[in-house]
């Protein structure tokens, strides 16, 4: 069972709804830190942060196919990397900022569970006994399910979710997990924005993704997002502000924001593919292109943006 689990990353159309002033309290907070006048303080609760080197393990759960883990595996990579900003790196090298300095990432083993051994609909318990699979010494393991896997609360109120459980039955070691799910047909207005229309909220043209693949390059934003918000606060005693059950995070507390002037409804001013149409911010590895989210930044106490 999960010792400790929270949602950790709100669905882009509650965000949407939040800007036409329809109640919703997570929603609430997280409009209310875009807006206000005064810095936006994510505290630091003084437990441990993962820093060092640090490895990935995946659990590929139902059907992706090779060219949509290329593109999720390459983000992955894309972070250990030197390559010219805005990149994938530059944009992990914020992380630094929060104490105890330089987290790298390497990937891990993957697991491949094509046939749905656990069933097509998941709780959290069975998410986190995916990911207990394998080693978890200085690692997190990310669950990725297939956009025809339907987990308990995807498209309700998360698009993906960080937590932590026990590694053994003793109970006295705990590690990191992730779950991130392709919404491509289950909720694309919802986690998939601004590749798609929102459901709620200002009817503007979608992105064009840059990876082609509207599913899939959401799920690069929703990784981006938990991978940040778990190493800065892996176990709810790290960096946030609000309920430890629902708090507002490296990324999660910038939600919407993606580059210079956004707001509401609108991603902000980005970059553009001559030859594609696609929106980015963000280089990788092998040519790649992503969108990456704007990241809270402690020695300013703003969200940053790569553009």
């Amino acid at each position: 069972m999960a010792s400790s689990h929270h949602f950790a990353l709100l669905v882009a159309s509650f965000f949407l709804l939040s800007s036409l002033f329809i109640p919703s309290t997570a929603t609430t907070r997280k409009l209310t830190a875009l807006v206000q006048q005064q810095p936006l303080v994510l505290q630091y609760h003084n437990g441990p942060l993962l820093k060092g080197n640090v490895t990935v393990h995946l659990v590929w759960y139902g059907k992706f196919t090779p060219a949509q883990r290329a593109i999720l595996i390459d983000f992955i990579l894309s972070l250990g990397h030197h390559l010219h900003a805005p990149s994938v790196p530059s944009w992990w090298k914020t992380t630094e900022k929060y104490k105890g300095g330089f987290t790298g990432l390497n990937l891990g083993k993957q697991t491949f569970d094509e046939n749905c051994s656990l069933g097509k609909f998941l709780k959290t318990p069975q998410v986190a006994r995916l990911a207990r699979r394998g080693d978890h010494r200085r690692a997190i393991t990310v669950v990725f399910t297939a956009k025809d896997v339907a987990v308990d609360g995807f498209c309700m109120s998360d698009c993906g979710t960080h937590g932590s459980a026990k590694a053994d039955p003793t109970g006295k070691t705990k590690f990191a997990y992730i779950w991130v799910g392709n919404s491509e047909t289950q909720c694309p207005g919802q986690c998939a924005w601004p590749f798609h229309q929102p459901i709620y909220g200002p009817q503007t043209p979608p992105l064009v993704p840059p990876n082609g693949d509207v599913g899939v390059d959401g799920m690069v934003i929703n990784l981006a997002t938990l991978l940040a918000d778990t190493v800065t606060n892996p176990f709810d005693n790290g960096y946030y502000q609000g309920p430890s059950n629902a708090p507002l995070e490296a990324v999660s507390a910038c939600t919407g924001i993606y580059g210079k002037g956004a707001y509401p409804g609108y991603p902000g001013e980005l970059l553009v593919d001559k030859t594609t149409g696609a929106s980015y911010n963000a280089v990788g590895i092998r040519g790649r292109k992503y969108l990456l989210p704007a990241m809270w930044d402690p020695t300013t106490s703003a969200c940053s943006t790569l553009v």
